[in-house]
């Protein structure tokens, strides 16, 4: 009997942990590509949580760093600042685009060029403390790509 429980627990448990993955969402991912000897590029996407989060942390396969930032006005100047967090508001999609939150990688460990993919994982921290990651394909698009629409 004490099995059965024991295994009916692990099963509700791991029923658990595969709904808090399904929670976060992400679309529209990018990397702007770069040229030869360029150590540093910026990704882009939109992030979803269906529950209250904070996107804390994020890495990828071609960087020996990476960052989340912002961008925002200082005075008459476009500034751009390393943050610790991005919110994730339930339910409500955040963009991480040009010209406000968005992901730098520096320290690249090659050029990044149009058509490949670039593995980036996210770590998304929710309101209980736990995190998980999210791992992200991104395409790399053109140096000259602007994702208006939706971005």
């Amino acid at each position: 009997m004490k099995r059965q429980f024991f295994a009916f627990t692990f099963a509700f448990a791991s029923l658990l942990s595969a709904s808090v993955s399904a929670q976060v969402s992400v679309s529209d991912p990018w990397v702007r590509a770069t040229v030869p000897a360029q150590k540093a590029t910026g990704a882009f996407m939109r992030v979803q949580s269906a529950a209250p989060a904070r996107l804390v942390g994020v890495q990828a396969d071609v960087a020996g760093r990476a960052e989340l930032h912002e961008m925002a006005m200082d005075g008459q100047t476009m500034r751009m600042r390393r943050v610790d967090g991005i919110d994730l508001p339930a339910g409500k999609p955040v963009n991480l685009a040009s010209g406000g939150y968005h992901v730098m990688l520096f320290d690249l460990k090659r050029q990044v060029k149009e058509g490949e993919n670039v593995a980036i994982t996210l770590t998304v921290q929710d309101a209980a403390g736990k995190k998980q990651d999210v791992k992200v394909a991104a395409p790399v698009r053109p140096l000259s790509y602007s994702a208006h629409s939706g971005h």
